[in-house]
């Protein structure tokens, strides 16, 4: 089985359909949305385009999703003022009792991988930072009693592939919100090994559909190494 992984699309719509447009994403066995899909500038039209296209496609919730009616406290980097409010409103009560039926990991069989762990932060926590500039030893503990070889998560917009004792840790990136150094929509595709992929999309075209919306909040951008830093100040102080 060959897995493309789309985490983070974040309500982008636009860059969520040049990745479903892709040839190795319609030719995958299975497409797996590995979390905060929703919160963003499109948020009904991506809930409703991902779930359109059919049982190949498997969900997991991140903490975007959970915040939609679990408000973690007020944190640095947590979701503007009133994006929250403005995302429920137009996603409606039907789609978020989707979003809240769905589980926090999903494991699969991947071609010449094994089983494949997805989570969307880490497999103890939807909102837990790993980066590529982690420490071996905290992924260690991160990783500790987990039963496959290969986990995917995202969270973090970042993509890594990296691998501590006998265990791999692989970021998918994110479609709609990349802290990369290259514009574009970012994802993974796995079997027989795991390739990080970027997407080009018109982000003229994409801006102009998102101002159209009137979305209070803003997609923010960063380079990948601005990004790591900042995560990982996060992780040293006990944030999430």
């Amino acid at each position: 089985m060959r897995v493309a992984a789309l985490y983070d699309v974040h309500g982008h719509l636009p860059a969520l359909e040049a990745v479903l447009a892709e040839p190795d994403v319609e030719a995958a066995d299975l497409v797996l949305v590995g979390g905060d899909f929703a919160a963003g500038p499109m948020p009904a039209e991506t809930v409703d385009l991902l779930r359109s296209q059919g049982a190949r496609t498997r969900f997991i919730r991140g903490n975007a999703e959970r915040e939609l009616w679990a408000p973690s406290p007020p944190r640095e980097g947590g979701p503007p003022p009133g994006v929250l409010e403005w995302t429920c409103e137009r996603l409606g009560d039907e789609r978020i009792h989707f979003l809240q039926s769905l589980p926090e990991t999903f494991a699969a069989p991947v071609t010449a991988l094994g089983q494949v762990l997805f989570c969307h932060g880490t497999p103890r926590s939807d909102e837990e930072i790993v980066t590529e500039l982690t420490p071996d030893e905290r992924l260690r503990e991160v990783l500790e009693g987990v039963d496959v070889a290969v986990v995917v998560c995202g969270h973090t917009h970042v993509q890594f592939d990296r691998t501590v004792g006998a265990k791999r840790l692989v970021n998918a990136g994110s479609v709609g919100m990349p802290y990369e150094d290259e514009p574009g929509a970012y994802w993974a595709l796995l079997g027989p090994d795991v390739e990080l992929r970027r997407t080009s999309f018109d982000a003229e075209e994409a801006a102009a559909r998102i101002a159209a919306t009137g979305y209070p909040g803003e997609i923010p951008t960063a380079s990948r190494r601005e990004a790591s830093e900042y995560f990982e100040g996060l992780a040293r102080g006990g944030g999430r």
